[in-house]
């Protein structure tokens, strides 16, 4: 498989650069960033920057082409709030969602508007691992509590995926290609071992609209946990959208993708080479219609989805989920200055954790949002939800999001606070899993508080913001029997708290020079934190080089963390760790880009946990045919 991936790949390189033999034609003009752009996660509306409560991060189509061969999960982590463990390691390796020192049930993930789970998970995450970056038109994650416009879970982040979207031409085909290493700082062979290729077809048909995509990845080189036999990832996806305008207030998409990648893996207790293999499919349909008349829309975005993971290892297992979700909302503006929401989520869950029975649950949530837009600077973005789970009744969560902007002719100051709560039941598998169920846990309650400012001047903007998060009826994990390590679950008496500060700048020093940065700082208040770090930075500088070639130099720094060393069972501290990433991207024309880069430049050596094994110095060439 790995001699027919290389093949594959140079094969494409090859062909591709044959059309480079045009000469150049100059496609990136020099580009001024936009720093009143339009956020939407927050209320769902477009809305201006500086009308918006919150500090939204938006992470765009060309931000995410600037890093080739990078996953999802990698470029999301250099973002403010956000460590996503794992990210750094291996290519199969888990992922631990650690998003303003929270877990994996505090995030929720939507892809095109649908809430993503899996039950059959213990912490009923959605795995970024199944996503292709090269499928993904734009990201915005909206950090803190949630809850109220997109219900269980939403305690942290929701981090919307928008999938790529059709061309305004009749036949669009963009072709991307990328090959580069895959190897710890202690290998330094620079052997191509990192494999990723992707097609998308699109366009418009008088009303019709349409959308093909397939990918494929191939990750080999390093191993699971710390040893010398390697563990390679692989990866497919497939993607079909179709849209239909009925009439100018009437269209409806429909689309289908089947997701899958298989891993090898380690054994994780003892800590040794072992050929252990894993694989995760997702099987989705998704229907989406649209009606709009006068000042308000009507959406529903529907979809069933089932995931299966299969475990070949000396305790083998198989799991299977299914979930079938509804959300319909109604969006009215009454006028310029009152956006309303009113919406219905149905979410039903069902997953077999590997006892050969299904275990399942509802949620029938009714909900309501208002955002007011002063015409003197005052603003509000509050809603409440009830959630009605079919395990745990009825639970009223609500936000309450004033900000305040003052204007300076082009430039403004804003303040924002915010105070909202959370619901998050407990999994299937903490309930009737077949490793520490307990089924009388208690649902988790989160109440947040923010405060922070924003100032923006000319090209220039930075915002510093508090949070404060409350927990209550966390779910924690505890052994019974250290003989035969039985252990449960069970909700922790006390409360706690988790408190911290972030740090964002973005400015155009000049029309060709890009500079921004962020930086967070987190602190656990009577619980133990392991893997989140206290203090964390990322800086990034763009410069055009040229009009055509642009230069990303990344930096990031992260604190110390402790860890749990399974050999030992005690707690170590993993050392803090800068890692430098440089990239270069070239239009040959309108139709050929290449691009180089170089992550971990001074080939850093460190761990994001412990007994297992980093990315060092590594390159990927990519190549993107746009026809």
């Amino acid at each position: 498989m790995k001699k027919q991936t290389w093949l594959l790949s140079l094969c494409v390189l090859s062909a591709v650069s044959l059309t480079a033999q045009q000469k150049e034609t100059s496609v990136q003009k020099d580009k001024v960033l936009d720093l009143e752009e339009v956020v939407v996660s927050d209320s769902r509306f477009a809305l201006k920057r500086e009308q918006s409560g919150k500090t939204v991060i938006s992470i765009t189509r060309e931000d995410l082409e600037k890093q080739p061969g990078n996953s999802l999960a990698s470029i999301i982590n250099n973002y403010s709030g956000i460590e996503i463990n794992g990210s750094r390691s291996n290519a199969g390796q888990n992922l631990n969602y650690y998003i303003r020192g929270g877990s994996n049930r505090q995030v929720l993930i939507m892809v095109d508007g649908i809430q993503m789970n899996d039950p059959s998970q213990i912490s009923g995450d959605y795995d970024l691992r199944l996503i292709d970056v090269s499928q993904v038109e734009s990201v915005e994650i909206i950090k803190g509590a949630a809850s109220t416009l997109y219900g269980n879970a939403a305690a942290t982040a929701v981090i919307r995926i928008s999938t790529r979207k059709e061309t305004q031409r009749k036949l669009a085909a963009t072709l991307n290609s990328a090959i580069g290493t895959n190897q710890n700082s202690e290998d330094q062979n620079y052997g191509l071992r990192d494999f990723n290729n992707n097609l998308s077809l699109g366009g418009v048909l008088g009303n019709l609209d349409y959308t093909v995509a397939l990918g494929h990845s191939y990750t080999d080189g390093l191993s699971s946990v710390e040893g010398d036999e390697r563990d390679p990832f692989e990866r497919l996806n497939s993607r079909v959208q179709l849209g239909y305008r009925f009439s100018e207030k009437f269209k409806v998409k429909l689309g289908a993708s089947y997701d899958d990648f298989k891993a090898d893996f380690d054994s994780a207790f003892p800590l040794e080479d072992a050929d252990y293999f894993s694989e995760s499919r997702q099987r989705r349909i998704q229907l989406s219609p649209e009606y709009n008349y006068g000042k308000g829309q009507i959406f529903m975005n529907a979809s069933y989805y089932a995931i299966d993971r299969d475990f070949q290892s000396a305790f083998p297992s198989s799991y299977k989920a299914e979930n079938l979700v509804a959300d319909i909302y109604h969006k009215y503006i009454l006028n310029e200055r009152f956006y309303t929401i009113l919406g219905f989520n149905h979410i039903s869950s069902k997953a077999d954790l590997g006892l050969g029975m299904y275990e399942s649950f509802s949620i029938n949530d009714p909900y309501a949002n208002v955002v007011y837009v002063s015409d003197f600077g005052f603003h509000l973005n509050t809603g409440v939800r009830w959630n009605n789970h079919s395990t745990y009744g009825s639970n009223f969560t609500y936000s309450f999001n004033p900000s305040y902007t003052i204007r300076f002719e082009e430039d403004y100051l804003k303040f924002m606070s915010s105070y909202a709560s959370s619901f998050i039941a407990p999994t299937l598998s903490q309930l009737y899993g077949a490793f520490g169920a307990n089924p009388d846990l208690e649902p988790e309650e989160n109440q947040t508080f923010e405060a922070g400012v924003e100032y923006k001047a000319g090209f220039f903007r930075v915002s510093a913001l508090y949070f404060n998060r409350s927990e209550k009826n966390f779910i924690d994990y505890r052994t019974i029997d250290f003989d035969t390590f039985e252990g449960e679950y069970y909700n922790v008496d006390e409360s706690f708290r988790v408190e911290g500060v972030e740090l964002e700048f973005k400015s155009n020093i000049s029309k060709t020079l890009l500079l921004n940065g962020n930086y967070t700082f987190t602190e656990i208040r009577g619980r133990q934190a392991l893997r989140i770090p206290r203090h964390k930075i990322n800086a990034n500088l763009n410069y055009v080089l040229a009009s055509s070639t642009s230069i990303d130099l990344h930096y990031q720094f992260t604190g110390e963390r402790e860890d749990i060393n399974f050999a030992t069972f005690e707690n170590e501290v993993l050392k803090a760790f800068n890692v430098v990433d440089l990239g270069v991207s070239h239009g040959f024309n309108s139709h050929l880009r290449a691009t180089l880069s170089v992550n971990n430049i001074f080939n850093e050596d460190y761990r994001e946990l412990i007994g297992y094994p980093t990315r060092g110095r590594n390159i990927t060439a990519g190549i993107k045919v746009m026809l």
